[in-house]
């Protein structure tokens, strides 16, 4: 059924270039509404903080001053852009659309595992996971009082003409997109769809007098508010990578002119280093003054010395990660690792442990998932060190006898930060399809769930 509705991701270095079916259970995870007002609580905190964070490190910088986070970890950020400095983004907001990965530990609390504030993905699974559910049983979302999903589109589009430049009263809203290849692209067409928005790729945007607009056979059109889903340095050639073809030539210049707005803002990547999400806990209370409603998980920094001396000490035991990596990749599972692998990530963390983090393996809660034998037998890459390995392909894997088995989980909430500030219902669930892995990433044969939030406690 995905397949046949383009519900589908790529997979980047596959050499046979096939769409994959992002795995779907049908077993929901169900979150009461007592426990999803603590997670939707801790959230908002989170971004909340981030974004006066991200406000602060571009003006005044006062959390460097007051020697709450050392300047030497911001200033040597890959993502901190030294040339926005001073620059005012729109409403001040930064961080617009968020994506916060959790994980439950043995006791039962949430923890943040990571922020993913650039260009966060996953949101159309969720969207489409629970129109399959719907489909498949009609009559029991009204029963068991399940909150709904289907509102996040026109939210974020709120959220979007929120931002637009003063005296653009009805503005136009593009999603910018790499195109077909992106391994997210079904998603930015299915958002732009469901917005009513323009999807467009770099070559269908061009600047004029400091002014974005859009090629349409009728000529161009103005544009004011682009949600973007690349990556700061491919954005605008003449500003960052100057060997970029899926930017706008001009475009950051007509942001600067206040003539364009982007979300999520540029420098944002500043948020989901993740050297950065260990300083997450003092960014809150030096902001806010209060205690983290979600913790993160304990985190060692290779750049400090003690902390060093630990993680090289105990590789077999941590995860390591690399600070500016996702999907799974840069990654150590230390238990799991091959004696080479670990050498491999000694080497590279004494050669740059301000690139590196490490954390203990902390073991995702499990939920019962149904285990199609055929499927979970070519997932490969999901244990080990997170390497990649063949990905069941939807056109080759062909159904057989499964049961339900219990696979570790996490859950990847959407955050969305205008006029107001909303967390989707749930979120994504991820699940580990292969037994005993704890990688859940679709680009590691992962698959997903769809997340229930109830209107109640029973």
């Amino acid at each position: 059924m995905f397949l046949r509705q383009g519900v589908t991701f790529n997979v980047y270095g596959d050499s046979q270039g096939a769409e994959r079916v992002f795995p779907f259970d049908l077993m929901p995870r169900i979150i009461s509404a007592s426990e999803w007002e603590k997670i939707e609580a801790g959230l908002i905190q989170r971004i909340t903080a981030l974004n006066l964070f991200l406000h602060d490190i571009y003006h005044e910088q006062r959390i460097l001053k007051d020697g709450v986070i050392p300047p030497f970890y911001v200033l040597s950020a890959k993502h901190f852009r030294r040339e926005f400095v001073n620059f005012r983004v729109p409403g001040d907001i930064y961080i617009h659309i968020c994506g916060t990965d959790l994980i439950r530990g043995a006791d039962g609390s949430y923890l943040v595992l990571e922020d993913n504030a650039r260009c966060p993905s996953g949101v159309s699974y969720v969207l489409e996971n629970r129109r399959a559910m719907k489909r498949s049983f009609p009559d029991i979302f009204e029963s068991v009082g399940v909150r709904p999903v289907s509102v996040y589109p026109n939210e974020l589009l709120e959220v979007l003409q929120h931002i637009a430049p003063a005296g653009v009263p009805d503005p136009t809203v593009v999603l910018l997109t790499p195109g077909p290849y992106n391994s997210a692209y079904f998603e930015h067409t299915s958002l732009a769809r469901q917005m009513g928005i323009e999807i467009v790729e770099g070559r269908d945007l061009v600047v004029r007098d400091q002014r974005v607009c859009m090629r349409t056979t009728k000529g161009l059109r103005p544009v004011h508010v682009i949600y973007r889903r690349i990556d700061d340095d491919f954005l605008d050639p003449t500003v960052f990578r100057p060997d970029s073809a899926l930017g706008v030539p001009g475009l950051i210049h007509a942001y600067r002119a206040g003539h364009v707005s982007l979300a999520n803002s540029i420098g944002t990547g500043l948020a989901d280093d993740k050297v950065m999400y260990y300083f997450v806990p003092r960014i809150i209370k030096y902001y806010l003054d209060q205690d983290p409603l979600l913790p993160n998980v304990p985190t060692y920094l290779a750049s400090e010395d003690k902390d060093r001396a630990y993680i090289l000490q105990n590789l077999d035991k941590l995860v390591v990660k690399a600070a500016n990596e996702a999907g799974g990749y840069g990654m150590l599972m230390g238990p799991q690792a091959s004696v080479a692998e670990r050498e491999k990530f000694r080497r590279l963390i004494e050669a740059d442990p301000r690139n590196y983090i490490a954390q203990p393996m902390i073991s995702l809660s499990r939920h019962p998932t149904y285990i199609d034998a055929a499927v979970t037998a070519t997932a490969g890459g999901a244990g080990g060190g997170g390497g990649g390995g063949a990905i069941p392909s939807a056109a080759t894997a062909a159904p057989s006898p499964g049961a339900f088995e219990g696979r570790h989980i996490d859950l990847r909430p959407f955050i969305l930060y205008g006029k107001k500030t909303s967390v989707i219902p749930g979120g994504l669930t991820r699940v580990a399809l292969r037994r005993d892995s704890l990688v859940v990433n679709s680009s590691q044969g992962g698959g997903s769930k769809d997340t229930w939030v109830l209107y109640g406690d029973e």
